[in-house]
């Protein structure tokens, strides 16, 4: 091989070389959003040039959907110098002369992970996010994390620090909680709830660029609480299976009314690697099943409930027992869903049996009322309590406050019934029957007016649900529930109303009118049924006609003219 040729091969190899390094290279804008894709044994170079002399520090965030990307200052990434999550951010303060920053981008699982970043720039004056860490693995972390399960989900982050200029050495964190000092930095928490039933990663990465910075998130997002540095810097919020939802934290410096915003965190309440029961197929069967039979027996009660009153009992009863030892299984079991529904479902018919049985035999109209009253007092105290008065903090914070509220304003209810038992029912019979409805609904189509009772469910089963923020997102779907609710429940009380209004307020005992029927056969003798032997002897006088062939009575001959 000549000299030529070989000096050929080695300008095309390093051609190649730097054309591969161009390749694995994304140039960010500050402010700017970019789509970045890393394949696996791949390393991307995030950087950023021409960084103004008044930039003291930045952050570069990256966000994908539902798989891990790993964020390293260096391209070997290494404890303490990277972080690993579906939202990961870093945090690099500036040297004096320093222009020019790269970080790396890689795939710590066996996919590409494609996801959005973004570089956000913050001055001297700015505070600095995550700056006093002393729990998490980064000197200075300004990441959020999260953690869900069934019933709620928690955010945490690292405490922020005052700003300084390039070169200088960072304040102190915790010598001193004077004014002077990051002690009077102040922490707003904000969530920004994604659109209802939309998984899509277009929409979230929407939701991420309207959100990523302050200015988007005071914009679009909702404050729901403040912490001051003396607080934990933690917050709890209701779990929501299935909906997306982004929180961010800023921390403002109220002495140089300054601010800086965490990374953003999002979370589905579910999972997209799980099989059963993923954030694909979220609902399960059984519930399915359940809520559809109990949707179609709701709209039932709300149109005829008065009319069959019986049935109306039963439904009643069914729900009452269910709901109880439902939660009674659940809290001194450690059973499987699907059997705590089962069982409870079981336990429940055997409850509107009773409630049924207890009409029939005794006909007390109201002591059935007053179950069907609580029923009605149930759904208007839970829906009491879901409006933002339930997120007071008196009633999320004390226990003892919130069910001594809710039990004054279920009870409270039934007690309008002594005086108008009738039209009591039949308000009840609307209202709760359409709302079994809505339930049915939920159960195809997320919709919030689910959280109504889950919520109250939820608290009743997990001790600590107290310290929840309960909001959930209010969106198009949840106001067409809303109007079906109303609807459905206000024809069928008008429907019912106006049906019995000539009709006796309850039906009687069928007990007591056997009883008072069996009495007048003893005493009315015109009465042809005083005449009829007693039972046991029909009984008997009709197993003799099986056994014994019956002669014919009288003649047969023609009659004589």
């Amino acid at each position: 091989m000549s000299r030529w040729t070989r000096l050929l091969l080695l300008l095309l190899l390093l051609v190649c070389e730097v054309q591969a390094q161009v390749e694995n290279r994304v140039n960010f804008l500050p402010g700017t959003f970019q789509n970045v894709s890393v394949s696996r044994n791949e390393t991307v170079q995030a950087v950023v040039s021409r960084i103004a002399l008044d930039v003291a520090y930045l952050t570069l965030q990256f966000h994908t959907q539902h798989r891990n990307a790993t964020l390293s200052y260096t391209r070997m990434p290494g404890l303490g110098l990277s972080l690993t999550a579906v939202d990961s951010g870093l945090l690099s303060a500036l040297q004096p002369t320093q222009a020019a920053l790269s970080l790396f981008l890689s795939s710590p699982d066996e996919d590409t992970v494609a996801g959005i970043g973004v570089i956000l720039q913050y001055s001297s004056t700015d505070p600095v996010p995550g700056a006093c860490n002393i729990e998490f693995n980064l000197d200075i972390d300004p990441n959020v994390y999260i953690h869900y399960n069934l019933y709620e989900t928690t955010i945490r982050f690292a405490p922020a620090n005052l700003g300084y200029e390039r070169g200088e050495t960072p304040p102190a964190c915790d010598e001193s909680t004077e004014a002077n000092t990051r002690w009077r930095l102040r922490y707003e928490i904000y969530q920004y709830f994604l659109p209802e039933n939309d998984l899509s990663e277009r929409s979230l990465f929407s939701g991420i660029q309207a959100v990523a910075d302050i200015e988007g998130m005071m914009k679009n997002g909702r404050r729901v609480m403040t912490l001051l540095s003396s607080d934990l810097s933690m917050a709890l919020f209701n779990s929501i299976p299935g909906q997306g939802v982004i929180y961010s934290v800023i921390v403002r410096d109220p002495l140089l009314n300054t601010s800086a915003s965490y990374v953003p965190v999002h979370t589905y309440a579910c999972s997209f690697a799980s099989t059963l029961d993923g954030c694909q197929t979220l609902g399960k069967i059984s519930t399915k099943i359940f809520f559809t039979i109990a949707g179609l027996a709701g709209l039932f009660v709300c149109f005829f409930g008065h009319r069959f009153f019986k049935c109306e009992l039963f439904c009643m009863g069914f729900s009452f027992a269910m709901f109880f030892f439902f939660v009674l299984i659940t809290r001194t079991t450690e059973l499987d869903f699907d059997i705590c529904l089962a069982v409870s479902a079981v336990i429940g018919v055997v409850g509107g049996v009773l409630l049924v049985m207890s009409w029939w035999r005794f006909g007390s109209v109201m002591a059935c009322i007053v179950v069907v009253g609580l029923m009605l007092g149930f759904l208007v105290a839970s829906t009491v309590l879901f409006t933002p008065l339930g997120d007071l903090d008196v009633l999320r914070r004390s226990d003892a406050v919130f069910w001594v509220t809710f039990s004054c304003i279920m009870i409270i209810v039934p007690l309008l019934f002594v005086r108008w038992p009738r039209e009591g029912n039949i308000v009840t019979c609307g209202a709760v029957g359409a709302y079994a409805v809505i339930l049915a609904v939920n159960a195809y189509i997320y919709t919030s007016l689910s959280f109504i009772t889950l919520n109250i469910l939820k608290r009743f089963l997990n001790n600590n649900f107290s310290a929840v923020f309960t909001d959930v997102p209010f969106q198009v779907i949840d106001y067409v529930m809303i109007t079906v609710w109303v609807v459905l429940g206000v024809c069928g009380m008008v429907l019912q109303l106006y049906r019995e209004r000539t009709r006796p307020f309850f039906p009687p005992s069928p007990y007591l009118m056997w009883l008072q029927d069996r009495e007048r056969r003893k005493t009315n003798v015109l009465d042809p049924s005083h005449h009829f032997p007693p039972l046991p002897n029909r009984l008997l006088a009709r197993m003799r006609q099986l056994t014994k062939r019956m002669e014919p009575a009288g003649e047969h001959t023609p009659l004589l003219l």
